[in-house]
């Protein structure tokens, strides 16, 4: 299958000056991605002390909020993108999946975010295992949001990584445009491994709970 590009969701030309809001922050990979790229990281979301430790040291001019259920849009001003890998353990194969049950289920803290701040993007990154829990509830908050999306499963080897581990992503848009007309859970495409990792290595677990 041919591998899912930047051109097809118009973010390819949504470049500097762009002001970016991490949730979910860990420790920092959408932020180097966003500066790789020349937007600007406008605030991030970690609850995480060590985390926090490594993001003010490599981003120590912006702010990081502690708990994402006590942020606000009034608190963050606004942003272009919103971006986080939103906790996986309510979802992820090596848990328990109590899904909406874990408290640590935070979709729908993210989801008010982008209702109080309404950003043009959100990218959305989770483990596999949400696959056939909870993320067509996700892709459906996002329509009732009046968002446009497209998902796609991308492990850790299409970039190169010696190992498989799947990943869920999805890209949404406020406008409508660059990107395809949402047809339920159907349309997310999958990106392939090399061949030679999908002959070589085996695929590791899902985070541990």
């Amino acid at each position: 299958m041919p591998r899912a590009s930047p051109a097809r969701t118009g973010l390819r030309t949504f470049g500097a000056g762009v002001k970016h809001l991490d949730l979910f922050s860990g420790i920092g990979g959408f932020a180097l991605a966003a500066r790789w790229v020349g937007w600007e990281t406008v605030g991030f979301c970690e609850i995480d002390p060590y985390c926090q430790q490594v993001l003010r040291k490599h981003w120590p001019d912006v702010p990081i909020y502690d708990d994402v259920r006590e942020l606000t849009g009034e608190t963050v001003g606004h942003v272009d993108i919103i971006t986080g890998g939103y906790p996986c353990q309510p979802f992820s194969v090596a848990g328990k999946r109590r899904g909406e049950a874990d408290d640590r289920h935070l979709w729908p803290e993210f989801a008010r975010l982008i209702r109080e701040l309404r950003p043009r993007w959100v990218v959305g990154e989770n483990v596999a295992g949400h696959i056939n829990m909870g993320l067509d509830d996700v892709l459906s908050d996002l329509e009732g949001l009046g968002y446009t999306w497209e998902a796609f499963v991308i492990p850790a080897c299409a970039v190169n990584a010696p190992h498989r581990r799947d990943r869920v992503w999805f890209v949404a848009d406020s406008l409508g445009t660059g990107i395809r007309a949402n047809a339920g859970a159907q349309s997310r495409t999958e990106v392939e491994c090399p061949q030679l990792f999908q002959e070589d290595w085996q695929t590791l677990p899902d985070d541990i709970e």
